[in-house]
C-alpha cells in the first residue's frame, strides 16, 4: 500500500500525470499485489489491464506507460514480443 501511497502523494503535485496514468498504475499495483508480490518485477501483457484500466486503445496504453516510466514512477521493459510479456518494477516517487 506504501507504493500507491507516495505515487497518489507525488501525482498531485506532478503537473504531467493525468487520470490515465492513475488508472493505469493503480492497475498495475493491483496486479502486482494479487500476484503475491514475491518477486520486485511483475510481468503482463498490456491485454491484462487495458479494460480494466478503462484505456481502450493500445496506443494509449503503451504512451502512458512509457510516460509513467519516463517521469520516474515505474522501470518500465517492453519486451516487443507477444509471446513474453513486458517486465515493470515500481520506483518509489
Amino acid at each position: 500500500l506504501a507504493i500507491l501511497d507516495s505515487f497518489l502523494k507525488a501525482a498531485q503535485e506532478d503537473p504531467h500525470i493525468a487520470t490515465a496514468h492513475i488508472s493505469l498504475f493503480t492497475g498495475l499495483w493491483k496486479l502486482w499485489r494479487d500476484s503475491g508480490h514475491t518477486e520486485p518485477f511483475l510481468t503482463l501483457f498490456s491485454v491484462q489491464l487495458m479494460s480494466a484500466c478503462k484505456i481502450s486503445s493500445s496506443t494509449t496504453f503503451h504512451k502512458t506507460i512509457r510516460e509513467l516510466h519516463q517521469y520516474g514512477y515505474i522501470d518500465y521493459t517492453p519486451s516487443f514480443n507477444r509471446h513474453v510479456g513486458s517486465k515493470v518494477r515500481f520506483i518509489n516517487p
